[in-house]
């Protein structure tokens, strides 16, 4: 049977597990674990850019504001200023590595604004940002001999002292993880030094998504299992801009199309933000979000318009290339057209908490990116700090690392156990996979959506608990399958988001519950989840 033994193991192929898998290929041998291709990721879907200090009008202390303002009283200011201030490095950097961020005339860095910003502090790549990150980060990756990356493989479960005979004296330590090859089925140990989560967040946990379908909480879900603490589950970000069409697969319009001047206008015309906020199009994105969700449902209308048309023709196209192509495709001519728009699951605030190195409360298990609460983002992210935080997050761990001189395998490596698939059967029963995905997705929109109460919670918990363990029973009796395992992990999700919604008895950032009042107050109260072994 397979085993493989590498120095570092990543799970996830975004701009975290790359830019982590860079910094640490000098110290040992990389493995890097990845669903479907090694392209494949949220990162790449990442439109409007990297919030960064760049312009000297711009200071470090206005990006820390806005992002404070934006996480409603429950950002960790530490964390907020780490972010911030080695920001610029870390985006020289991807200058060094050839990423081709959009310059003016002037041949300076065009600086974009998004919503909650007060300046100009967004890099970009005309509006494929995530996709120019990605693609050079594996480029390097795939020129570098220390690296390997396993596509179409999936983390199982993580290794730990669970998974070892005399375990009681040990501590929680993780060794790495068992994966499988979606195509062949197998499923084997890769046993590690140290393991770092990086697998993005869990749209896929809600009907309406600016994800790709990849994004199941996988890491989340591994990590809540194997006993590290989750944190603030109940913030999951809805981007205010989908595109709403048949065909348009919730296409993210991105933040910038109202930064650079779009309106957001009823059906029939009328502009409505400023009835929300006086920043208007550019308040943060949980107003954003939940005026257009309030102006639907006032006047019974299926979606809003978001319209840049008053903008030249010739600029609209330059600044938003690939909106303006998918969208054209679809019919609508952006340069005359409203587009048609709706709010969509887009960003975890919540994750596997970790300190300011990444580490997890389990011994050698680092975490970063969207899988992670950092205390960055608090209560609702500041628009492009994410790609930022990627960055600023994955350099520190491969750094924290490093610092710990000549590493070694635990001596209980050796003892981890083949994968045991006695007792399981193959089946062709993919429908009760599929009824329960969407059962679960239709619950999560219904009534964990923008505007929540604790009634629509509770019942959401009661059904999904059943879920759960009709999904538990399927899973002990049946061999490991990939949809199997993103089932698992989204029931799991869901009920962390669901389970930490109820303890927050507030209305915060981007969970507003109408049987709380709205609370703006500073607050550290963090939703704090961890699982009993």
């Amino acid at each position: 049977m397979t085993r493989i033994k590498s120095d570092f193991l990543i799970i996830g192929s975004g701009v975290s597990g790359l830019f982590t898998a860079l910094k640490l290929a000098p110290l040992g041998s990389v493995v890097v674990v990845t669903k479907k291709a090694d392209y494949e990721s949220n990162t790449n879907y990442a439109q409007g850019g990297i919030a960064s200090v760049f312009d000297d009008k711009d200071k470090f202390e206005e990006h820390i504001k806005d992002t404070l303002e934006s996480g409603a009283g429950l950002c960790d200011l530490e964390a907020v200023r780490v972010l911030v201030e080695e920001g610029p490095t870390r985006v020289r950097e991807l200058l060094d590595l050839g990423v081709p961020f959009t310059r003016n005339q002037t041949g300076e860095l065009d600086l974009a604004r998004e919503g909650g910003h007060s300046k100009n502090r967004i890099i970009h790549s005309l509006d494929r940002t995530g996709s120019a990150v990605e693609q050079s980060l594996l480029d390097h990756v795939h020129a570098n001999q220390n690296i390997r990356i396993l596509e179409n493989h999936a983390c199982v479960d993580l290794i730990t002292k669970h998974h070892l005979k005399d375990k009681d004296n040990l501590p929680l330590r993780c060794y790495g993880a068992y994966i499988v090859d979606t195509e062949t089925g197998e499923v084997f140990p890769v046993l590690a030094k140290k393991t770092i989560l990086a697998t993005g967040g869990a749209g896929q946990v809600y009907l309406h998504t600016t994800n790709p379908n990849i994004a199941t909480g996988d890491g989340v879900a591994s990590a809540y299992r194997a006993g590290a603490i989750v944190k603030n589950m109940e913030f999951y970000q809805f981007h205010p801009t989908s595109l709403f069409h048949e065909q348009g697969n919730s296409f993210l319009i991105s933040e910038a199309v109202r930064g650079h001047g779009g309106i957001l206008r009823e059906i029939g015309g009328r502009p409505f933000m400023k009835d929300y906020h006086t920043l208007g199009e550019l308040a943060p994105r949980d107003i954003v979000a939940r005026a257009i969700d309030d102006t639907m449902k006032k006047r019974g209308e299926p979606h809003v318009l978001l319209d840049i048309t008053h903008r030249p023709a010739n600029d609209i196209i330059s600044h938003f290339p690939s909106i303006y192509e998918r969208c054209k495709k679809l019919g609508i001519d952006i340069t005359t057209d409203p587009i048609p728009v709706v709010p969509a699951a887009h960003y975890m605030c919540g994750g596997v908490a970790t300190d300011l190195l990444g580490r997890t409360n389990i011994a050698d298990l680092y975490a970063c990116g969207e899988t992670t609460c950092t205390g960055v983002h608090g209560g609702n992210r500041l628009a492009s700090n994410s790609l930022l935080e990627c960055l600023v997050f994955s350099h520190r761990i491969a750094g924290d690392i490093r610092s710990q001189g000549n590493l070694s395998y635990s001596s209980e490596t050796d003892l981890i156990p083949d994968w045991n698939k006695e007792g399981t059967t193959n089946t062709e029963e993919w429908v009760l996979i599929s009824h329960d995905l969407v059962e679960i997705k239709t619950i999560m929109s219904n009534y964990v959506g923008i505007v929540r109460s604790d009634m629509r919670l509770e019942r959401a918990l009661r059904r999904l608990k059943l879920i759960s363990e009709e999904v538990k029973d399927y899973y002990n009796r049946t061999t490991v399958s990939l949809g199997l395992l993103e089932l698992r992990n989204l029931v799991k999700v869901a009920e962390l988001i669901v389970r930490s919604a109820l303890l927050r008895k507030e209305s915060r950032g981007l969970h507003f519950n109408t049987d709380y009042p709205e609370d703006r107050s500073p607050s550290r109260q963090d939703t704090i989840l961890s699982h009993k072994l």
